[in-house]
């Protein structure tokens, strides 16, 4: 059983009953050259601008997001790391377009792969990589289609890991947001995609980044270019300020300047009207709880997950906080074990429920201290116990 123990009123209004985030704000003017276009915030994935967002559209070297996608799930999930040495088949070393120069029987690590991908747009990089953790092209290829449906990406389909033109090979802007999104969410990826300059092969290869946004732009930090005569001039581009993470997808912008100031009005836009605010981080303490039958008489609860909201600058967040414990927390207890939830309310609906947990482990008493306890209290009192005072 639980038991509600706290219930309190962060904000109480919306300014004019404004809408605490736009889908889709298409009145505004924005001056996107491009035939697609969306913009949405990181963490809630809520769309703040988009145009034409659903049709699908070659996207060239954008495409290398889902490939970076599936190696950042390798390394993050222990299948590789970052210093493993890949070496280079005679296959991918004969892509040509944007390439790291790669030479059959060259061995680089995949750190230096990921770098020459996401700096260099480099085509033999991609095959590289897929055959690494796939074996060929192909199968890895498939991979990337299994996990754009898992996505829910309904207007994408892959050919191949680079994105060089190849009939039924497309996306569309909101699905690139959606997998932009997700690789984000490894952030190791950023310590990449926001690299200007480096080098390769104990700097005898120059690097210089294809976004020029991550130089000339306050806060990007990513994601991909792309252009190809079919496809035209594409970007997904990140950039976070003030604690908000930004990203604007522009497809087919008939030149490179106009793919970077479109993102640029869109980021500009979403920057100078929107913000983000955090309700609960993870790690934060709730309160501490009596702990029954625990060598430890008390243990701290903490939140298990970060929660944020977006409002729209002048607005407020419409937030009521209901916190659960159960009813009874007996020892042992591990460090991170559930024994709670905070349910986060926004306009009288659910937005979110984050786990309360355990802040360290709580072993069990041994039957020699039950004893000791119980003698406490038969000559002290509760009063005794709780202090630990001795017989």
């Amino acid at each position: 059983m639980k038991k509600i123990i706290c219930f309190f009123i962060c904000a109480c209004t919306l300014l004019q009953g404004m809408s605490v985030f736009a889908e889709g704000e298409n009145d505004t003017n924005l001056g996107i050259n491009a035939k697609s276009a969306i913009l949405i915030e990181e963490t809630s994935g809520n769309v703040l601008y988009e145009d034409n967002p659903d049709e699908r559209l070659p996207i060239a070297s954008v495409t290398k997001i889902m490939t970076m996608l599936l190696i950042m799930e390798a390394v993050d999930s222990g299948k590789i790391t970052l210093d493993d040495m890949v070496s280079v088949s005679e296959n991918a070393m004969s892509y040509g377009g944007s390439t790291m120069f790669l030479e059959t029987g060259e061995q680089l690590t995949v750190n230096d792969m990921l770098k020459g991908i996401a700096v260099a747009s480099a085509n033999d990089g991609c095959v590289a990589m897929a055959e690494y953790l796939a074996g060929s092209e192909s199968a890895f290829v498939d991979m990337m289609n299994d996990k754009a449906r898992e996505l829910g990406m309904e207007n994408t389909h892959f050919m191949n890991t680079n994105g060089l033109d190849e009939d039924d090979h497309y996306s569309s802007a909101r699905d690139v947001s959606i997998m932009s999104r997700e690789l984000i969410k490894h952030r190791t990826i950023f310590n990449y995609t926001s690299i200007w300059m480096d080098t390769l092969r104990g700097g005898k290869f120059q690097l210089a980044n294809t976004n020029k946004l991550i130089r000339f732009y306050d806060g990007a930090n990513g994601l991909k270019t792309g252009s190809t005569s079919k496809a035209l001039c594409c970007l997904s581009a990140a950039a976070k300020r003030n604690d908000m993470q930004l990203i604007a997808v522009v497809l087919g912008a008939p030149t490179s300047a106009e793919r970077f100031s479109s993102a640029k009005s869109l980021l500009d836009y979403g920057f100078a009207n929107y913000s983000v605010n955090t309700q609960i981080t993870a790690g934060d303490k709730i309160q501490d709880v009596t702990v029954e039958k625990g060598i430890d008489s008390e243990v701290s609860i903490v939140a298990a997950d970060t929660f944020s909201t977006l409002i729209k600058k002048g607005g407020e967040d419409n937030i009521t906080t209901e916190i659960e414990i159960n009813e009874t927390i007996s020892a042992p207890l591990e460090a991170g074990e559930k024994v709670g939830v905070m349910r986060i309310n926004r306009d009288g609906q659910t937005a979110a429920e984050i786990d309360l947990i355990t802040a360290n482990a709580v072993e069990k008493k041994g039957i020699g201290l039950i004893i000791k306890d119980f003698l406490r209290t038969i000559f002290y009192g509760n009063r005794a116990v709780a202090q630990n005072d001795e017989i």
